[in-house]
């Protein structure tokens, strides 16, 4: 029996773990009854801080955010994870691979851990990863890790949401550096070139700093090259320019060994710092709560729209019949029914 319309919310800011996997439960299955209890614990949300975490597959993302968990409870931090897994093709669900790999921390009452599918519907990724977002912060999360599955366009959508995005890397990626690097450079706040035992290590630092001397040039004296922090084994820090810019350090690591992620983390720190400091974290908020709009109305609307043909016995055989023998195109016909709608 489901619990009357808003006591999942107050369990869920009461910090009942049960009940906030029911209400991403709801959100992951569009289940309408989310949005009432979404709507209670909205105003509680905006105090947990969301790093995405993105790459390629097989680049150690899931060891990196098991790693980053371990060193975030080391702090004493509450740590949610979203986990964007592929869709299986038999359940339509998540295949739930990377909560496998984080089984050390099932125990951890600190810790709370949740895949979604991408399940490929238009807007649906990022709508229901804000919304579980927003559920694990209003449960009182202090961080949110959001590890996605690639580096296609739902991985960049993701990664907006995010106040701090981590782009990971790992050597023998070849040509691939370059077919992905005009997506990567715009979302990445932290390069990770992960594996870095391995040979090719430090050609991909070297091919991740042309790209970032390109874009210096491109922008101008905002950013200068310094000596090497503690949080950076590039050797790049972010420098106040005219545009008061972050330019990405680039870091090696091996998560797989535990070394250079007290480094990541602590570059994760230093764009925290930057963001607040520059007034970023709010443009991000505001970026974030724009695009999840969108992707909420487009929703909205497209339900309306498929409503509205239903109640209409008949209307969409009708379209689909027009367009099929060739007698109307689908732009004019999904511009008139966009007009009806509108009216």
């Amino acid at each position: 029996m489901a619990p009357a319309p808003g006591k999942l919310a107050e369990r869920i800011l009461a910090g009942d773990v049960r009940a906030a996997s029911r209400l991403m439960r709801y959100v992951d299955d569009n289940d309408p009854r989310a949005t009432a209890e979404l709507q209670i614990v909205f105003p509680k949300t905006g105090r947990a801080y969301v790093i995405g975490i993105t790459g390629p597959p097989g680049s150690g993302k899931s060891t990196i955010v098991d790693r980053l968990i371990a060193a975030l409870r080391k702090e004493k931090k509450k740590v949610g994870v979203i986990a964007v897994d592929p869709t299986s093709p038999f359940t339509g669900g998540a295949i739930l691979g990377d909560r496998i790999r984080m089984q050390a921390h099932a125990t951890d009452e600190g810790v709370f851990i949740r895949s979604l599918a991408t399940r490929g519907t238009l807007g649906g990724l990022s709508r229901s990863t804000g919304d579980c977002i927003r559920v694990m912060d209003a449960m009182g999360q202090d961080v949110i890790l959001v590890e996605t599955v690639g580096v296609g366009q739902d991985e960049i959508d993701v990664a907006q949401m995010a106040h701090t995005t981590v782009v990971v890397l790992v050597p023998g990626m070849g040509d691939d550096i370059q077919a992905i690097k005009a997506g990567i450079l715009e979302v990445a706040d932290i390069f990770a070139v992960n594996k870095a035992d391995l040979d090719g290590a430090d050609r991909v630092v070297r091919e991740l700093r042309a790209m970032l001397e390109v874009r210096r040039a491109a922008s101008g004296p905002a950013f200068q090259r310094s000596a090497p922090t503690s949080h950076s084994l590039a050797g790049v820090r972010p420098e106040k320019g005219p545009d008061d810019q972050w330019e990405p350090p680039i870091l090696k690591l091996s998560a797989a060994k535990d070394e250079g992620v007290a480094k990541l983390l602590a570059s994760v720190g230093s764009h925290r710092e930057f963001l607040d400091r520059s007034g970023g974290r709010k443009s991000r908020e505001r970026a974030r709560a724009a695009m999840q709009f969108i992707a909420l109305l487009r929703e909205r609307l497209l339900r309306t729209a498929l409503a509205k043909m239903e109640r209409e016995r008949g209307r969409l055989d009708d379209v689909a019949g027009r367009i099929a023998e060739r007698t109307a195109d689908p732009y004019q016909l999904a511009d008139e029914i966009a007009g009806e709608l509108a009216e």
